[in-house]
Parts: structure tokens; C-alpha cells; sequence
């Protein structure tokens, strides 16, 4: 019980009109964690209670009614005073969430030129000469996921490419020696972030 009661101060994250793609996202899992996702997901309708029923019917037709107020209160509070005068007079969690779906995410071209921003934004990207590669990895995995939440492909495969072609060129003698230790085209992120230490020793010397 005390880490439902720790848990129900969290606030939602709250959309203003910018990333939907992300904001819905984060929703989904909150509103998960809430156990309040199927509310909104299936906009079922809790029939009246039977005649004489038994404690375990009015138990459930109460959680029912309640799961869908609790979903509906949560999306009212996670959107800005300039969204929630669109959405306050939809009757359901899903009429809510099935209209900022179509208000805001954006039409195939739409996200098409998103992906297409993103991923420039991706291919110009540089180390900078006071970041750590940790750093470097963080920013254009950032950049990736903003890509992969749009609906499109943006490899680990390739931020390794990326980040290994777009290193300072004190890092020359490392990408070398790892090119004697290790198969370029199949390191992972994970590891690359392992051998980070190992690449800044090398780098000082």
C-alpha cells in the first residue's frame, strides 16, 4: 500500500501542442502503470448492476466506473489550459485520446518530413571537442529515438557507424587499434560505451 499511495503523486507528463509522438508515448506508459490504459484503449461501456447483486458484482462495477473516470481525469490533466478547452467536452477517455491522436500526430507527408529533418539534423552531427563519447552516444541516440517514434528505422548499427566516422581526430590511434580488436560493423552501443575509458586513455597518451 505505501508504494501505491508513493506512486499516485507522479505527475503526468503534459502535452502543449509540440511531440506528440513522444508526450503520447510517455501517456501510454503512465497511464499503464496506472492500470488505467484499458479504459482509455477500449471504451467499454459498465452495464447497470443486477437486480439483488452480490458484493463481488458491486465491486467490480465499481472499479469499472471508477478505472473510467480515473483515465478521463488523468488526460484532462495532462494537457495544457489551451488544449484542455478542446477536449472538455468529450465524454470519454478514448474520445479524448482518439482526438489528440488525429489532432496532432500528423498526416503520413507530415511525419514524413519530421523523419526527414530528423534525420539530417542525425548526419550533421559532430563531437564536440569538450564532450565524452558517453555524451556524443546520448546525443544521437536522442536524435534516433525521435526518429524511431515517428515510425521510422534508425539502427544502433548506424549510430555506431555515425559516432565512429565523426570522432575528433584525436581519436584516430583508437579507432584503429579497435579496428585490429574488433568486428567495426557488428559493435554495439553498449560496448562501445565500455571501451569509452579505454578510448580516453588512449587519447591522452
Amino acid at each position: 500500500m505505501e508504494g501505491e499511495s508513493s506512486f499516485s503523486v507522479v505527475a503526468p507528463p503534459v502535452f502543449d501542442g509540440e511531440d506528440y509522438q513522444v508526450w503520447a508515448v510517455r501517456m501510454e506508459a503512465f497511464l499503464d502503470a496506472c492500470d488505467l490504459w484499458e479504459a482509455v484503449e477500449e471504451d467499454y461501456e459498465v452495464p447497470p448492476l443486477p437486480g439483488n447483486p452480490t458484493m463481488a458484482q458491486i465491486k467490480t462495477h465499481k472499479e469499472k466506473k471508477t478505472k473510467k473516470s480515473k483515465a478521463k481525469n488523468c488526460l484532462f490533466a495532462a494537457v495544457s489550459p489551451t488544449i484542455f478547452s478542446k477536449i472538455m467536452s468529450l465524454g470519454s477517455a478514448k474520445a479524448i485520446w482518439d482526438f489528440l491522436k488525429n489532432e496532432y500526430k500528423g498526416d503520413e507527408r507530415i511525419r514524413g518530413m519530421k523523419v526527414l529533418n530528423l534525420v539530417r539534423e542525425f548526419e550533421m552531427q559532430h563531437m564536440k571537442e569538450s564532450e565524452t563519447v558517453k555524451v556524443y552516444v546520448e546525443r544521437l541516440s536522442g536524435i534516433a529515438n525521435k526518429v524511431r517514434i515517428l515510425g521510422a528505422e534508425l539502427t544502433d548499427n548506424r549510430i555506431v557507424q555515425k559516432i565512429l566516422v565523426s570522432l575528433p581526430e584525436r581519436y584516430e590511434a583508437t579507432i584503429a587499434s579497435l579496428e585490429n580488436t574488433k568486428d567495426l560493423s557488428k559493435i554495439s552501443l553498449a560496448e562501445l560505451a565500455i571501451e569509452e575509458k579505454t578510448l580516453k586513455k588512449l587519447a591522452v597518451k
